[in-house]
């Protein structure tokens, strides 16, 4: 069996002063992917914290914005960075591992942010990682891991009515995850739990959402079909603090 978790850490300097590394060393996780670290290279040494584990790292031109990092017990058969599209590569969003028997990947999907003005360059990005995904998908199978920015059902957020046009609720966006996984993919969480309600992985920092639990579930575990007699068990970690996502895990066979 193996375990791997994912989690969005919004900064990860912030992230290990609020107890990051008690909480990766607890997990002891097979694959421990994290979302947002905001770093750039050099920025954080964590190399005698990670022992035993190989270390992947994709970081964003830009500075202190979006980036993504695997830590893996296995070494993989070979890792790429973004989609070969170099429109879509600068942001340090995806980390693709080649293991024997599937593909994993690291994912930080593009915000629409306010007002919706990025949600355009969000779906034509959405279009360009289906595609990649497709290519994958015909060599082995793929499970993808992340902040995928979208509350996929009504039952995914605490108040679905009033964030309709919201950027990560709008009819364009939940689309976008219908479409992937009617590609051959499973939600896996609700592949377990098709029925679960406040069960989030993101809190605003406002309003002290995550003291009443008004939450989105937008951090996923997608696994192909192919996979689904594998699936062993998924969960999300609302007990884990240290930034406003928690971590979401899955167990494969």
């Amino acid at each position: 069996m193996k375990k791997l978790i994912s989690w969005n850490v919004n900064g990860l300097r912030a992230c290990v002063q609020k107890g990051f590394l008690d909480y990766f060393k607890q997990a002891d996780a097979d694959v421990f992917c994290i979302q947002e670290t905001k770093l750039q290279a050099g920025q954080i040494d964590l190399s005698g914290e990670l022992e035993g584990y190989f270390d992947f790292w994709n970081y964003a031109e830009k500075k202190g914005y979006s980036g993504v990092a695997m830590f893996t017990k296995t070494e993989p058969i070979s890792v790429a960075y973004g989609m070969g599209i170099p429109e879509h590569d600068t942001e340090g969003r995806l980390i693709t591992a080649e293991f024997e028997d599937y593909y994993l990947i690291t994912c930080y999907t593009p915000n629409s942010q306010n007002e919706l003005k990025r949600l355009g360059y969000r779906i034509e990005w959405e279009k360009a990682f289906r595609k990649y995904i497709a290519g994958l998908e015909a060599e082995k199978p793929v499970i993808i891991c992340g902040d995928l920015n979208v509350a996929h059902n009504e039952i995914d957020l605490k108040n679905p009515k009033t964030n309709r046009t919201n950027a990560g609720f709008t009819d364009e966006e939940r689309a976008e995850m219908t479409n992937l996984l009617n590609c051959g993919y499973i939600d896996t969480y609700r592949y377990f739990y098709p029925e679960a309600e406040g069960e989030y992985s993101w809190w605003s920092y406002r309003f002290r959402a995550r003291e009443k639990n008004a939450g989105w579930r937008i951090d996923y575990f997608i696994a192909s079909e192919k996979l689904k007699d594998r699936l062993i068990s998924a969960a999300i970690h609302q007990d884990v603090f240290g930034s406003d996502h928690c971590p979401v895990e899955l167990v494969i066979d």
